[in-house]
């Protein structure tokens, strides 16, 4: 499926980029269906990667998207293509914003969650970039539109980010502070941030950063848990503190 800048929302703009994402892999859920999250994956892997560990996760409720970001040319490795859910120069939130692609990551995970039952929980998860992606949700949600403006009407119930960063983090106080409806919101909305402090890749200085800025913005039901001896890779007890967190926040049963 293509995704260009006009498909996002209901503006009228003119498409400067058109994203061709990649296969889609689906996991469905062994018990009763109460719970659908969208699992983005890190640069330059796909979403069959994550799907093989999913599938072993004892959740059994909850049925996993698990998509494959556009190939394109990405700046951190000087232009050379691979799957990325936006351009990026450095893995931080210092680094200039791609929102254009960034909304139309936001926008494709929106339409995979859109056809989902009504009272079906919905949840938007991620690694490395594809946690900084769910985060950009974040974002699209609580402001209730993307970063051009145009409406955002999806509904999240949970996010996940493990070993990432919060990009578009300079605006994020205005867009709080900017409605009431935002503010309350971010007061609600259950956040699950894990990083490693051996992470070589995204720095835990920056998941840490990013999870005070959301702390500060009004996000009051976050959760950030640090690992020691961690790098850029998920561990048993990692995951583990997820299908707990994921188990609780989301009301599953049977789990």
């Amino acid at each position: 499926m293509s995704y260009g800048s006009s498909d996002i929302g209901s503006g009228s703009g003119t498409a400067t980029r058109t994203f061709e994402f990649g296969r889609t892999h689906v996991i469905r859920p062994k018990g009763m269906h109460q719970a659908t999250i969208v699992w983005l994956h890190g640069l330059g892997d796909k979403g069959s990667s994550w799907s093989q560990l999913l599938e072993t996760l004892p959740l059994p409720n909850i049925k996993w998207i698990c998509p494959t970001a556009p190939t394109r040319p990405v700046k951190i490795f000087g232009g050379f293509p691979c799957t990325a859910w936006f351009d990026v120069g450095d893995f931080s939130e210092e680094d200039p914003d791609d929102l254009e692609g960034l909304d139309a990551s936001a926008a494709y995970v929106a339409n995979l969650l859109s056809t989902e039952p009504a009272d079906v929980k919905l949840g938007v998860g991620g690694f490395s970039m594809g946690a900084a992606t769910a985060l950009h949700s974040v974002m699209c949600l609580v402001s209730g539109k993307y970063a051009n403006g145009n409406p955002y009407r999806a509904n999240l119930n949970a996010i996940v980010s493990l070993s990432g960063w919060l990009p578009c983090s300079r605006i994020l106080r205005n867009r709080v502070e900017g409605s009431h409806g935002a503010a309350r919101r971010a007061a609600s909305l259950p956040i699950f941030l894990c990083h490693g402090l051996d992470d070589d890749v995204v720095a835990y200085e920056h998941g840490k950063r990013s999870a005070q800025t959301l702390s500060s913005a009004g996000f009051q039901n976050l959760t950030f848990r640090t690992y020691d001896g961690l790098g850029h890779y998920t561990i048993p007890e990692e995951t583990d503190e997820v299908c707990n967190w994921l188990t609780a926040n989301l009301g599953l049963q049977g789990s």
